[in-house]
């Protein structure tokens, strides 16, 4: 068939289960699904652990806090694993592994044994990472921001379709004080059972096609010596930032001063290796020389970043605390509350799929995320005016307007990903998936010392900050709308030796 013949992916397309593509499409969505279900089986059930457990408001808080803590480092990781040993044995083994911290919350006997299973379970949320890079093995760059809307948006439902219906399991199905117990455990036993699943009916990518390597799993190729120094000033903050969170706990009085000590100089022993790790890889490379058409900008990169801090960031942050903002400002029943709050995350697959779909239809890419951005900070700004004397239905208005532009903007990101350098398309997706929760931990953090009013204010200035950075900095990527992604020289060398 003639190139210029072939249509673009559309609606339509997702029903077509004869081809490959999607019914991997639709595997892959659903895998992405279930890990969000598992990350945030907690939040929905916060009142109801708090009245049978006992524990304090604040102790919830930091239980959500160590929710999103792991991810940031695990999603660099597992970037890096996915690009060395494929997706499909990288998500399986997600969500094979993470099913066990899942059964450990569950049956917690006590809050210290809750908190650390919650912290191990933040991993889950890595899940994202590989997902998005399965979907850029089986589309074209044509294709890639729907693709990924659509994959990322019904995964993000997880969260949503957890609100709903793990009230429902815990108060009328289970009954008793271990109700909400079961809910979460069974969230962990669905999610065991397809992993195996996922392995067996997966490929990366179509049959006869070469899986794309890394030639080095230890840290993120760069393709200049200021690009280098880039790479190490943005992993910083992506460890760094469990420094906040041990603080925080010290703080609340949970940790003492020597664990603290000890917790602090473990965070910087990491942040020192991964930084000898981005010198060691990427010297050797850099005095070779790098071919012109094998650069890209890593500045690209740390814009994105930022996008999703004040996307995605602000989404883990959001539903963390929605369903008890609206059942403490509204007076609302914990079933009624999850349901209004779970509309936040619900709006993903329409509007991250949307954003997605624009992108690719868009003379530029990079305009419509600048768009999305500008979006996200004003209905920030609204969700900050919201109080008791509003009518319920503009709060939950206003609350629809903000998720269409935050997910939106996550698709639209995530368009523009897998275009920097295919080749490193787990550990791009890496970084930038982990600034999401970067975002989210110091959004967090922030909220144990605001009011909700405050909070919002809060996100929707950092939204402002990242239009910004990215109206200056950001680039649009070469080759945004090519038929087939571009192979560079050495990407070519690297496919004869058998190591692409």
């Amino acid at each position: 068939m003639n190139k210029s013949n072939e249509k673009m992916l559309g609606w339509g397309d997702l029903l077509d289960l004869k081809r490959m593509d999607i019914r991997v499409l639709h595997k892959t969505w659903f895998a992405f699904f279930l890990t969000f279900f598992v990350w945030f089986n907690m939040a929905p059930l916060a009142t109801v652990i708090a009245e049978e457990t006992g524990l304090t408001m604040q102790q919830m808080k930091l239980l959500a806090i160590c929710n999103v803590a792991l991810t940031m480092p695990g999603r660099v990781i597992i970037g890096m694993l996915s690009d060395r040993f494929g997706p499909r044995k990288t998500f399986t083994g997600i969500m094979l592994v993470l099913a066990l911290p899942c059964f450990a919350f569950a049956f917690g006997s006590s809050y210290t044994q809750m908190l650390v299973s919650r912290l191990l379970l933040s991993v889950v949320g890595t899940g994202f990472v590989v997902g998005i890079h399965m979907t850029s093995l089986w589309f074209k760059p044509r294709d890639i921001g729907f693709a990924q809307g659509v994959e990322a948006g019904l995964g993000n439902w997880g969260s949503s379709i957890a609100a709903i219906t793990l009230p429902v399991l815990a108060i009328n199905i289970f009954h008793g004080a271990w109700g909400w117990r079961y809910s979460i455990a069974a969230s962990g036993v669905v999610m065991m059972a397809f992993g195996l699943y996922y392995y067996f009916s997966t490929t990366d990518g179509p049959p006869g096609t070469t899986r794309h390597r890394t030639r080095k799993a230890a840290a993120i190729e760069v393709s200049t010596w200021g690009n280098m120094i880039n790479a190490i000033v943005w992993t910083v903050p992506i460890i760094g930032i469990l420094a906040l969170l041990a603080w925080r706990v010290y703080d609340m009085g949970f940790m003492g001063v020597n664990a603290l000590i000890i917790s602090l100089a473990i965070i910087g022993t990491v942040v020192l290796y991964q930084t000898i790790q981005i010198i060691r890889v990427n010297v050797p490379i850099l005095k070779r020389g790098v071919p012109a058409d094998d650069k890209y900008r890593f500045t690209d990169v740390a814009c994105l970043c930022t996008c999703y801090m004040a996307s995605f960031g602000a989404e883990l942050g959001v539903i963390s605390m929605l369903p008890a903002f609206f059942q403490n400002t509204f007076g609302l029943t914990p079933q009624y509350a999850g349901i209004i709050g779970s509309l936040f995350a619900f709006m993903n697959f329409f509007s991250r799929s949307l954003g997605g779909y624009i992108s690719d239809r868009s003379p530029s890419r990079r305009g419509v995320m600048l768009v999305y951005l500008a979006g996200i900070t004003i209905t920030f700004g609204l969700m900050g005016l919201i109080s008791p004397e509003w009518p319920l239905w503009t709060a939950v208005l206003v609350t629809i307007l903000c998720a269409i532009f935050v997910t939106g903007g996550c698709g639209t990101t995530y368009a523009l990903v897998p275009l920097i350098k295919r080749r490193i398309t787990g550990q791009v997706t890496g970084y930038v998936g982990a600034y999401g929760s970067v975002g989210a931990t110091l959004y967090l953090t922030a909220y144990t010392f605001m009011s909700d009013s405050a909070f919002f204010f809060f996100i929707g200035g950092t939204a402002l900050f990242t239009f910004i950075f990215c109206l200056f900095f950001l680039k649009e990527p070469k080759g945004a709308f090519a038929h087939e992604y571009q192979l560079s020289s050495v990407d070519r060398e690297l496919m004869k030796s058998g190591k692409f």
